[in-house]
């Protein structure tokens, strides 16, 4: 009962576990003891408690010995901590440094010389206990017999004081000291009950005990408020259950170098009214008997540090468990964590899993060498788009600008120019203006070169059949007002779509966690899908029809080849677009904008090499065949 008392209240107070608990055996059984002792010989536990007897202790420790098992650290209940017949040689190796609880050992004011007082003459005859304490402590006999038969006579004058004797040493009053404390408590309780003013009492109609009739349960009430510190500075009060306050001496077994023992005390474990439990240790004087002299570790696993959880081992004891690691996402941050804790949404767990940082954002940045190059390559577009403009702008009345349509040419160089600076608008943090601007920047823009490019090839097929004989009404169906017309109107779609998708599922800023787990990818959300594959589908479908147009052009004859360069620069405006829907599906973040961008900035350098890069280049570096004869095909050519 005692055992299970202990284990339950260990459990719960002290937050240890047992490793192994075991029952002596009563009688002398050395296979059992044997058995006993090779557990703790493979155990862990360092820390040994036993409640035991004298008897049982001998043979457990004979066991001990004979297996050589060191480096245990004892404790001792009550039962055998200051018991004699332990301190011997063969055990102290083994023994030495045991830590047990004694009853308090106390004082009581002159008890010592009211021993000294006793005499056996002065006692009742009948009190033999007295006459053989002091034959035995004198080495005498009362009995005139002895004397005949050679002994001392026992006169009663022997001086007690000088006498060599257990009986008179007060300085470990221990069960004495409890005796002392529950007469007083007695003495206490019968004195309160003593003054007890008639019609004042307790008891029924105010009524007191009185000791001519003193009931038990009356007495037991007194007890029950007894209240009172003795000389020692003990306090004596009893709980709600009647037990009194708990007051024990820790001992420590000390194993001096001469090879002699000595028991000293090193603290005190008590309960009292105000304060509650207490424990006191003066650790400096405390002999452990380890080479560190330093207490032992006993422990099953240690704590697991911030950043782990424990993990229980299966049938071992609650103290016994493996430290995991928390996974990624999760912290844990004081020790010995049960469990992990998720972090917030845009935070991470450190690499040491003890505490959320805040996710590294991800946006396609200026400052980072991918959008630095995009965003020059795209100014750069800007600039060369801005020289040949200037170009074609000073030599307006040449006949290369002239023959090449100059209106739609500059309109088609504007919109190349919107192309390249569209682009910006994907690099950068996404906000909400940015998102709703891109897409629509990026998509009229385009149908605006487009246009452009599908008219010019409308147009030459119609210069073509009209300088076939009766061709001309072709003409008059693809003047100025019906080129601007067909390329407003085409344009003006996009808007509409363009404007229909911002209106009803607009893109917005997106904080996507999808990607990695420890950053936070910004990114605009398109919204409708539908909204953006119409947008892309409507591009595509005026390229297309463009680039068959330019296509079935091809074959015109010299002066008309400009369709030549429309189909080369349709074709790869169509493979750009082409392969840049399976490298956006699957490209991640801002890789998904990056290759917008690249797509944009290939198509649109594809678009001005190839329709501008000829003419310029004759312009610029062949001036003899910017010359209407050259351009007609009528220049004749020296031998």
């Amino acid at each position: 009962m005692l055992f299970r008392t202990f284990k339950s209240d260990f459990l719960q107070l002290s937050g240890g576990c047992l490793a192994y608990s075991e029952i002596l055996p009563w009688e002398d059984h050395p296979n059992e003891y044997k058995k006993i002792v090779d557990l703790m010989a493979r155990s862990t536990a360092r820390v040994v408690i036993v409640f035991a007897l004298k008897i049982h202790l001998i043979h457990l420790m004979t066991e001990v010995v004979k297996q050589n098992v060191t480096g245990l650290q004892w404790i001792a209940s009550e039962a055998w901590t200051l018991v004699g017949g332990l301190h011997t040689p063969e055990f102290m190796p083994f023994l030495g440094g045991t830590l047990g609880i004694a009853i308090r050992r106390g004082e009581i004011p002159g008890f010592r010389d009211y021993l000294l007082k006793i005499n056996p003459e002065e006692q009742n005859s009948a009190n033999n206990m007295v006459k053989q304490f002091w034959e035995d402590t004198f080495h005498c006999r009362f009995s005139a017999n002895w004397l005949e038969a050679g002994g001392t006579v026992c006169t009663g004058e022997e001086e007690l004081r000088n006498a060599e004797t257990e009986l008179l040493d007060v300085t470990e009053l221990r069960p004495e000291y409890n005796i002392y404390k529950a007469v007083y408590a007695l003495a206490h309780a019968l004195d309160d009950m003593l003054h007890c003013a008639p019609g004042r009492g307790p008891f029924i109609g105010h009524s007191c005990a009185t000791l001519q009739k003193l009931e038990p349960w009356q007495l037991m009430y007194y007890l029950e408020k007894v209240n009172f510190t003795t000389p020692f500075g003990d306090q004596v009060f009893f709980d709600e259950n009647g037990d009194a306050l708990p007051i024990y001496d820790i001992m420590n077994w000390l194993w001096l170098p001469d090879g002699s023992t000595k028991v000293q005390n090193v603290g005190e474990v008590k309960r009292s009214v105000f304060k509650g439990e207490e424990l006191t240790l003066d650790e400096n004087k405390i002999f452990w008997n380890f080479k560190s002299n330093e207490p032992p570790t006993s422990v099953c696993s240690k704590s697991c540090p911030p950043g782990t959880h424990i993990a229980r081992k299966r049938g071992k004891p609650v103290c016994c468990f493996d430290c995991i690691p928390c996974s990624e996402g999760k912290i844990s941050n004081n020790t010995d964590s049960l469990e992990c804790t998720s972090c917030p949404e845009d935070f991470w767990s450190s690499p040491q899993r003890d505490h959320c940082v805040l996710k590294r954002t991800e946006f396609l940045s200026y400052h980072e060498p991918l959008g630095i190059c995009l965003t020059t390559t795209s100014l750069l577009g800007t600039f060369i788009c801005t020289v040949v403009l200037g170009i074609f702008t000073y030599h307006r009345s040449t006949p290369m600008v002239r023959a090449n349509n100059s209106e739609l040419s500059f309109l088609l160089l504007v919109s190349l120019k919107l192309c390249f600076l569209c682009s910006l608008l994907f690099i950068g943090r996404p906000r909400l203006w940015t998102c709703q601007l891109r897409h629509a920047a990026f998509g009229i823009s385009f149908v605006l070169c487009v246009s452009c490019i599908l008219v010019k090839t409308m147009v030459v097929v119609a210069v073509f059949k009209a300088s076939k004989p009766g061709g001309g009404t072709n003409l008059k169906w693809f003047g100025a007002i019906q080129q601007r017309g067909t390329v407003l109107v085409l344009t003006s779609i996009q808007a509409a779509i363009c404007t229909a998708w911002l209106v009803s599922s607009s893109p917005t800023p997106h904080k996507n966690t999808q990607y990695h787990n420890d950053k936070v990818v910004y990114e605009c959300a398109v919204g409708s899908t539908i909204g953006f594959g119409v947008l892309l589908g409507y591009i595509g479908v005026l390229a297309i029809l463009s680039f068959l147009l330019a296509f079935l052009a091809r074959n015109l004859p010299d002066n008309f080849n400009e369709a030549k360069f429309i189909t080369f620069s349709m074709l790869i405006f169509c493979a750009v677009w082409v392969a840049f829907v399976p490298a956006y599906v699957n490209s991640p973040g801002k890789y998904a904008d990056a290759v917008e961008v690249f797509a944009i900035l290939a198509s649109s350098f594809g678009l001005l090499v190839s329709l501008f890069g000829p003419k310029c280049y004759i312009i610029l570096l062949k001036p003899e065949r910017n010359t209407k004869n050259a351009i007609m095909g009528r220049e004749t050519t020296k031998p």
